[in-house]
């Protein structure tokens, strides 16, 4: 890694790059309050704030009219509630979510409001803390300034990593102890190398150790109550750990390297298990209610077709630099990725031809293992969690570390060191032509991750929104219409609450909604009176609701071809 140091840009290169690295920090502040404050962060709010959703279910769907606006209350702390409540209510109705981002988010609700900007800021936060600790990543694993430099600016740039540090979700803190929980174990592992063998520089060396043996454990267990998927990571460590052990086990080196990879290996395991034992709590609240965690993950089952797999998989990597949203059904989505996935596999195949193994073995686990470990499981069993991109997140810092290393390669101006490759290559890849080339396909790459970022920065709604992707145009239509009143009933398992509330912050507060408690509320006369002179409009009816609907009213009026919303022929 000496040599890697060695290489560098020019300053121009360098003003160029840290341009871009500010404009994609802006970027996490352009617009925050602009996209549709959707179902996921509407319950991230309301766990926050100390509320269960089955207990605003009771208390909303009683068959009474009553203004949206009144909806925001369960966005705002809970009155005489604490903490308790807030992992109280993961704990009942989401134990699939462990607290961590929750009671931040609670302590920063208090300190800052509720607003969609004030919500969001948290999660830009932490994805502005990702950028730092990637740039500590790279250079711990590079040695090279240009390499950290290169990869913070990728993951500045990322149009995914922008999307979800724009979300008040727990993502972008995954993000950041994912890239921190490398960064110390890596540090963990080197630490003490160098230094002289004596007493004195044995105890120093042994402090020093477990110091940085017991950050990394703390970020373990920092991941692990941020989201159940770092798990994912861990394994991830525990396959490299293992591997770099067999690479150079006892045997294959000198007693004094074999003893100090027993101690390393030895002080790896006590952090894992220290990391589960102060995880265990959280862990027995997830196994005691796993039927409720599999009931709320049950969309995740059935078997779409492996090339419902392909494109999902395809559509999820690239975005880390390209995200113009097309139809999934176009082809033209998919040849316009094409390159980048060529990319991300010549930059893998350079890492491991070029880099030290304890190098290109890291970022090959942090990708692989967390992928299989999801893929497989998937195929096996009929499932689709693999698909679901921000359940991949553990796999994309390695990508953009191979990607960085690859660009760095071959945009540097100098190049000492780099002996892997023949001198006549070299020659020939510091032709004018060759260095334009790269240059270009480099612009190219930039102007697609910020054409990506300038679209969605000024759109209302994105992909990562499901399922409230219409919420917007489904707001817009509502309030077009003349005396609106909105009809909607709980939904499966109380699903409309979240895209409910979500609506109470595009309509007019006093626009009034019918919460409907049975379906048989709207055969009486009573809901006559609530909706009599006013546009009756359905908000994604149960099936017992809109055939209720239909008996009494006659056919209803689909107002969107992409969204469960009808009008009443009558009232």
């Amino acid at each position: 890694m000496g040599k890697l140091s060695q290489v560098g840009f020019s300053a121009w290169f360098r003003t160029v790059l840290i341009f871009l690295l500010l404009t994609g920090v802006v970027f996490r502040f352009v617009n925050l309050k602009h996209k549709a404050y959707w179902h996921d962060e509407v319950y991230t709010s309301m766990r926050a704030a100390g509320y269960k959703g089955l207990e605003i279910g009771q208390e909303l769907f009683t068959n009474q009219v009553i203004p949206f606006g009144e909806l925001q209350k369960y966005q705002q702390i809970k009155p005489e509630s604490t903490l308790a409540d807030t992992v109280n209510s993961l704990a009942k109705e989401d134990p699939q979510h462990p607290p961590l981002y929750f009671a931040i988010a609670r302590f920063w609700m208090q300190w800052f409001g509720s607003s969609i900007i004030a919500s969001r800021l948290l999660a830009v936060f932490f994805g502005l803390l990702a950028i730092l600790l990637m740039y500590a990543l790279a250079w711990e694993l590079f040695a090279s300034h240009s390499v950290a430099l290169m990869a913070t600016t990728l993951l500045a740039l990322s149009p995914f990593d922008v999307l979800f540090a724009q979300t008040a979700r727990q993502y972008s803190l995954l993000t950041a102890t994912t890239i921190g929980s490398y960064w110390l174990l890596v540090r963990a592992l080197r630490t003490g190398v160098n230094q002289p063998r004596n007493r004195d520089a044995n105890t120093q060396r042994s402090k020093l150790q477990w110091r940085d043996w017991g950050l990394y454990a703390l970020s373990v267990v920092l991941g692990l109550y941020t989201h159940p998927f770092f798990g994912l990571t861990v394994i991830g460590q525990v396959v490299y750990v293992g591997l770099k052990w067999f690479a150079n086990r006892p045997g294959r080196s000198v007693s004094g390297q074999a003893e100090r990879r027993r101690g390393w290996v030895l002080r790896f395991g006590v952090a894992i298990a220290a990391a589960l034992i102060l995880y265990a709590p959280w862990l027995w609240v997830m196994i005691t209610n796993a039927q409720r965690a599999l009931s709320v993950t049950s969309w995740s089952q059935g078997f779409p077709g492996i090339d419902f797999f392909a494109k999902l998989w395809t559509l999820s990597f690239t975005s880390l630099f390209f995200d113009l949203y097309f139809d999934s059904q176009l082809v033209l989505t998919f040849l316009l990725r094409i390159p980048i996935l060529v990319l991300i596999g010549v930059s893998l195949y350079a890492l491991c031809r070029r880099c030290d193994r304890s190098v290109w073995l890291l970022i090959l686990t942090s990708i692989l293992v967390p992928f299989l470990l999801l893929a497989v499981p998937d195929l096996l069993t009929e499932s689709r969690r693999s698909t679901v991109s921000r359940y991949l997140i553990s796999c994309y810092p390695g990508v953009q570390l191979a990607v960085a290393y690859f660009l760095t390669m071959n945009l540097a101006t100098s190049r000492a060191g780099l002996n892997a490759v023949s001198k006549s290559r070299r020659t020939s890849s510091n032709h004018p032509l060759n260095q334009w080339m790269r240059r270009g396909f480099f612009a190219l790459l930039v102007t697609g991750s910020l054409a990506s970022l300038t679209v969605s920065a000024l759109s209302d709604g994105w992909w990562h929104i499901v399922p409230s992707n219409f919420n917007a145009d489904t707001a817009r239509r509502i309030s077009a219409a003349s005396s609106p009143i909105v009809i909607s009933d709980f939904g499966y398992d109380y699903t409309n609450l979240g895209d409910l509330i979500s609506l109470s912050y595009l309509l007019n507060e006093n626009i009034p909604l019918v919460a409907v408690q049975t379906a048989n509320w709207a055969k009486t006369k009573g809901f006559q009176e609530q909706i009599q002179g006013k546009t009756a409009i359905a908000f994604r009816p149960s099936d017992k609701l809109r055939i209720a609907l239909q008996q009494t009213h006659g056919p209803l009026l689909q107002l969107s071809p992409t969204e469960n919303l009808w009008q009443l022929s009558k009232n």
